[in-house]
């Protein structure tokens, strides 16, 4: 085990409960609230409760499910460090038929069509996974549940995909590649299940949208607003789709200058100005997520490689300049970075 890897273990040992606290108060935090919502008539837009009897919470929908998905995951994999019979009975109290059903008749419609894509549909997606993939009567309830809604998700991005042209390199809400990394392991799921379109189609998309990319423009990020890096999303989504020695291949053409930290600006944590500014303070999850995809391109590549301890150092600086933030912070902080900080130290 590495250094970096015991480090990991103990801010998660020493943060899960911390975490969870967070996840629980939020997703039952019904304002302030910030809802994307077409409007095809005139008339009333619903409360946020109305409009979303399970996800009406975290400030806004993506995140509320985020929240969720924090909550099984410490309940499924850390129980002896979280409050597990608070966790469990808010899942019950959320994760139910009726109030799922509502939110699939929601997205379902028309012209909710392109609502959350890709971001929160792999949320759901990811959601979906962590129930599914659990040995759990509770779990076993809960993803029967939201197999209704992933339905709706998964019938969207088999729509919407082979139509994309173009990959979205955003280092926000519409990213491509996160979307696609996050909706990967359901993917996986279902085929192994004989129900193998969605990746087949997350596959080739993938490969199309990034399969020639070389020389990527790393130093021009981050722009003022990202939670994500596009160069470092787009990165760990091949690391998972390429084979091994592929992998190593395509990333010396897309990032040639990584064993060198270059450039710079991927190797430099992202300075938050003011934490209460709903727009700078996405950066702290640029960092979270920067970590996460460093210490996911480490363990990719070879021991050997003369990129690995650089990865893991970038992966320890951007650690240390955002996670003591995700507790304790203003709402525009605390509503989605604890999302962030599990998908790393997990």
């Amino acid at each position: 085990m590495t250094e970096w890897e015991t480090e990991r273990r103990r801010l998660l040992k020493a943060s899960a409960g911390d975490l969870a606290r967070v996840a629980l108060a939020n997703v039952v935090r019904e304002y302030p609230h910030h809802e994307l919502h077409r409007h095809t008539a005139a008339a009333p837009v619903p409360t946020p409760r109305q409009l979303h009897p399970c996800f009406y919470g975290s400030y806004d929908w993506h995140s509320c499910v985020e929240m969720f998905w924090v909550l099984v995951r410490l309940l499924r994999h850390h129980a002896d460090s979280v409050p597990a019979t608070e966790i469990r009975r808010t899942l019950n109290e959320h994760l139910t038929v009726e109030a799922l059903t509502t939110e699939a008749a929601y997205f379902a419609r028309d012209e909710q069509r392109t609502n959350q894509r890709p971001y929160g549909w792999s949320a759901l997606l990811e959601l979906a996974h962590e129930t599914a993939t659990w040995a759990d009567p509770d779990a076993a309830r809960w993803s029967a549940a939201l197999h209704e809604l992933s339905v709706v998700f998964v019938t969207r991005y088999l729509d919407w995909l082979p139509q994309a042209t173009y990959p979205v390199r955003h280092g926000v809400h519409t990213n491509g590649a996160f979307g696609l990394s996050r909706a990967l392991p359901y993917a996986e799921y279902r085929a192994a299940r004989d129900e193998p379109r969605l990746l087949q189609v997350i596959t080739e998309t993938a490969r199309r949208w990034f399969g020639s990319d070389s020389d990527y423009p790393g130093a021009w990020e981050p722009s003022g607003a990202d939670f994500l890096s596009p160069a470092l999303a787009e990165a760990e989504l091949m690391a998972r789709l390429l084979p091994a020695t592929g992998f190593t291949d395509w990333l010396r053409r897309f990032l040639p200058g990584i064993a060198k930290r270059q450039p710079t600006a991927l190797f430099t944590p992202a300075t938050v100005s003011d934490p209460s500014d709903g727009q700078i303070a996405h950066l702290h999850g640029l960092n979270l997520h920067r970590a996460w995809c460093w210490h996911r391109l480490a363990c990719t590549l070879p021991s050997d490689d003369d990129r690995v301890p650089v990865m893991l150092d970038a992966a320890r600086h951007h650690t240390s300049a955002s996670l003591p933030q995700t507790t304790g912070s203003p709402y525009s902080v605390e509503h989605f970075l604890a999302y962030y900080a599990l998908l790393l130290l997990s």
